[in-house]
């Protein structure tokens, strides 16, 4: 859906969840400016049976001048409803009556949408939906710095102080937004009130501990999301404790929030686990949390017992691999060579200078590398990125001047961490054609592998069952893994 479509409307009622939190109040507030932009006269509210109360929320709608009301009898039916933060039909939202209905989400879809509908489930927040498509539609939310101040907000508590944050449109509002930092400050430090300083006492001094993986869990009552962030935050401070995860439940989702300080676990893939096929989660390598949805886990046990089951379980299947140290069995692996295969390459001295310290934005993640001559960036099938030596690109790949022209999900970015610029590496890109020079011996995992690589035994990379571990053949400790989705597309088996 574009914003667009939404304009031959006159009378719009936006409206957030109950109990609005930052997020719905920025996302409503963004739509609200892009309406007004466009020559309309929305309304803005929010109903339920609680007005807000919150310190930091009060700031926030006092002093970003966030047009919303308290509307607990709305009776109008508008012309166009427009839900943001939510969906219509769902239990933390009141039926508002409509002639048309427009939801705009970064929730898990919970039930049929409506033909006006944008809902991106892997974002960290709605306010970056709305950033996106406001871009979209030409406009700059950094127009109105009290907007874009309120938009950062959105996400920054809607991501545990933006520790959960991972996609990477998240990351690029992070980085553009030009807003009031004195606010930020002020609003996160009016998160804590009395009574949640009882829910994190509470919560702290009755834990369960498990001495064999060395982790925690901890159940708070319903709070605010940032409470979890600051019981899971205090907890990583014991002795003996390398992983904590901290939730509450409510009637509408549960929330948790996971930190690790041991290299062997990445916050974000437990949390992604924990959550899988139930919820949601991801976030950076020590700090990440997600949701898991009530309905998803109906008639499965208490909730506690389902998160310590899945803890285990993450604990006890995976093996893990520090290349430098191992040398791999090839008596049952198979021989194979790359196939001839169109990718991009970039020398990323063209891009910013020699000695340039610059971070690579994916959808994996962000990467800081510190541009050497020979240094270039491959670009993969699916627009992943890696940095390759000048050496190992030329005994692999044959370089072109033919530009490299494909379009992918995110479109990876290069940042120079000095001047603060933002470049698109797809523009400087041409293509490198795989050669079958380079050979590997590779069989397919039958079970989890975490594998740190020769090069970085600091950051892992994970396999599972159906992908592959392969090994160059002229370097016995050169172990990496292969998706199983994309192995044939780059790899033939020779024949014996």
């Amino acid at each position: 859906m574009r914003l667009n479509q939404l304009l031959k409307y006159d009378d719009i009622v936006i409206q957030c969840h109950d109990n609005p939190d930052a997020d719905a109040l920025s996302s409503g507030y963004a739509l609200y400016w892009y309406m007004e932009k466009m020559g309309k006269k929305p309304r803005f509210i929010y109903r339920g049976f609680n007005e807000i109360k919150k310190t930091n929320l009060k700031i926030m709608i006092e002093k970003l001048r966030i047009p919303v009301s308290y509307e607990p009898d709305f009776s109008e039916t508008p012309e166009l409803l427009v839900n943001v933060d939510c969906q219509h039909g769902q239990k933390n939202v009141t039926n508002t009556d409509y002639q048309n209905l427009a939801v705009i989400d970064h929730h898990q879809i919970s039930g049929p949408l409506p033909e006006l509908s944008e809902v991106r489930s892997n974002m960290g927040s709605c306010a970056t939906v709305m950033w996106d498509m406001i871009r979209e539609e030409g406009l700059d939310v950094n127009d109105d710095k009290e907007l874009a101040t309120a938009m950062y907000y959105g996400l920054y508590t809607d991501t545990n102080r933006l520790t959960e944050v991972s996609h990477p449109l998240d990351r690029d509002m992070l980085d553009t937004l030009d807003i009031y930092k004195s606010l930020i400050t002020e609003m996160s430090t009016s998160n804590i009130s009395l009574e949640e300083l009882k829910i994190t006492g509470k919560a702290i001094l009755d834990y369960d501990y498990y001495d064999k993986y060395k982790y925690m869990v901890i159940r708070a009552d319903q709070c605010d999301p940032t409470i979890l962030a600051v019981i899971s935050d205090f907890t990583m401070e014991t002795t003996e404790v390398n992983v904590c995860i901290a939730y509450y439940v409510s009637p509408a989702e549960i929330k948790f929030s996971v930190r690790s300080c041991d290299k062997e676990v990445h916050a974000s893939e437990l949390a992604a686990y924990v959550a899988d096929g139930i919820g949601g989660g991801g976030g950076h390598l020590y700090k990440a949390g997600g949701v898991i949805w009530p309905d998803k886990i109906a008639g499965m046990g208490d909730v506690a017992d389902i998160i310590k089951s899945r803890m285990d379980s993450y604990f006890e299947k995976y093996q893990i691999i520090y290349a430098k140290d191992t040398v791999l069995d090839t008596s049952d692996m198979k021989l194979y060579e790359k196939k001839p295969q169109k990718l991009g390459y970039v020398k990323l001295t063209d891009i910013y200078p020699e000695n340039s310290l610059v971070e690579l934005r994916t959808l994996e993640g962000d990467i800081n590398v510190k541009i050497k001559e020979n240094m270039y960036l491959m670009i993969g099938l699916e627009g992943e990125v890696y940095p390759i030596t000048k050496e190992k690109l030329e005994s692999s790949y044959k370089k072109s001047d033919e530009p490299y022209d494909r379009t992918f999900e995110y479109e990876p970015s290069i940042f120079n961490v000095v001047t603060e610029e933002r470049k698109n590496v797809l523009k400087y890109a041409k293509t490198v054609i795989s050669t079958t020079i380079s050979r590997i011996y590779a069989k397919p995992l039958d079970t989890y592998v975490k594998l740190f690589t020769a090069w970085d035994d600091e950051k892992y990379y994970s396999g599972n069952p159906g992908d592959y571990i392969a090994v160059r053949e002229d370097d016995e400790h050169d172990i990496y893994i292969i998706s199983g989705r994309l192995f044939d597309q780059l790899y033939g088996k020779i024949d014996d």
